[in-house]
């Protein structure tokens, strides 16, 4: 597959291409690739060695369309050791996300590090995630899926690989780490409990923590989402690549019956 989620049409702005593309509508982009935009701005945010970030908070501050959009970043509170950066995503000049992020200066704790969970099976021992008929095909067809335990299209908890089959911005190859902001949204979807023609459960935020640099071009999650009895959810993942895990990515649901009142205007879930 050809193509990219952007194409860069000037200093900070891009047009988002039919890849981003979310599975409700063809007009609202899934926030998988808008994420990884956020990202891209961050990492090239006052750049230097031996720093990697750790956290990455993304609100949804309304639905993201597949239209031209300006992107923005800045070092909010600087530090040799730990820094705290923000970005933002415009359309129109309206902000439709907002990231922050704390990035951390590496040292080496080889010799101390520990706890994490083991890692999957690859992908290679995974099966091919079929989208059956009536979804929209943008984002779901620009990522590769392949599925060892549950899936998108089944209830409850999932264990699942992906990959971007095409590139965030015209020109340039993913990095790792945007890579893994891609797929990291899609953790709701993977482990709904809920069937999608009667429920809306929209998240309002993700948040990725980090515990060590990603690499490779396989994502690993394994999700779960929890419901409570007030009409919020919440959805969590481990983050894998095929050395195992690097981190867990959470996610706050807006849970409301289809036939409710409207929600607030956030991103698809």
């Amino acid at each position: 597959m050809g193509g990219a989620f952007y194409q860069p049409v000037g200093v900070d702005r891009f047009r988002a291409t039919g890849h981003t593309a979310g599975p409700w509508s063809a007009a609202s982009q899934h926030l998988g690739p808008p994420s990884a935009l956020l990202v891209r701005a961050l990492e090239g945010c006052a750049p230097r060695d031996g720093i990697a970030l750790a956290r990455v908070t993304v609100e949804i501050l309304g639905p993201v369309p597949v239209a031209e959009l300006t992107v923005t970043a800045e070092v909010e509170r600087a530090g040799r050791s730990v820094e705290l950066l923000a970005a933002e995503l415009r359309h129109d000049g309206r902000p439709v996300l907002r990231a922050r992020a704390w990035r951390i200066a590496r040292t080496d704790t080889t010799a101390v590090a520990g706890g994490a969970p083991p890692p999957l099976v690859g992908p290679d021992g995974a099966t091919p995630m079929t989208v059956p008929d009536g979804w929209g095909r943008g984002y779901l067809d620009a990522v590769e899926w392949r599925v060892l335990r549950g899936g998108m299209f089944s209830s409850g908890p999932s264990v699942v690989w992906a990959r971007p089959l095409v590139d965030l911005v015209d020109g340039e190859s993913l990095t790792d780490l945007q890579r893994v902001f891609v797929i990291a949204d899609s953790a709701s979807g993977v482990s709904s409990r809920l069937d999608i023609r009667r429920w809306l459960f929209i998240n309002t935020e993700l948040s990725v923590h980090l515990y060590r640099v990603p690499s490779g071009e396989w994502v690993g999650m394994d999700a779960a989402t929890w419901l409570g009895p007030g009409g919020v959810g919440l959805a969590a993942s481990t983050l894998h690549d095929l050395t195992g895990p690097v981190g867990r990515s959470t996610q706050a649901l807006l849970v409301r019956p289809r036939d409710a009142a409207a929600s607030p205007g956030t991103a698809e879930a």
